[in-house]
């Protein structure tokens, strides 16, 4: 498995969804792959250490951690989440992120717009 994430850029993730359009990504050290539906979208991130996502809100969201460990807070309460573990944020619910160290997530909006595609 460490070889394959030597040849996936330390990710998870394999080319076929490396091979994704990227996001354009709103922090410098966050990068994603878009997967885009109708109704939704499906962003695979790749997150440095030492990010920090101030409080915001917009659609709903769902998340899972694939590797790393990420502090939500979620309308006022803040978890710690790791890999294998999944979160919901409500849509409108104020919330923010702090990575203490690399982490990947597949976060799923129910906002086709969420995110747009690098140009």
């Amino acid at each position: 498995m460490e070889e394959m994430k030597k040849e996936w850029e330390g990710t998870p993730f394999p080319e076929m969804i490396r091979n994704l359009p990227m996001i354009e990504a709103p922090v410098p050290g966050v990068r994603g792959w878009l997967l885009q539906g109708q109704r939704g979208q499906a962003v695979f991130f790749d997150i440095e250490a030492g990010i920090r996502i101030p409080p915001h809100s917009h659609c709903a969201q769902w998340g899972l951690v694939v590797a790393g460990e990420i502090s939500l807070m979620i309308a006022g309460r803040t978890n710690i989440y790791r890999k294998g573990e999944w979160y919901f944020v409500p849509a409108g619910a104020l919330h923010s992120a702090d990575f203490p160290s690399r982490v990947n997530i597949i976060e799923v909006f129910d906002d086709p717009a969420r995110y747009k595609p690098n140009a």
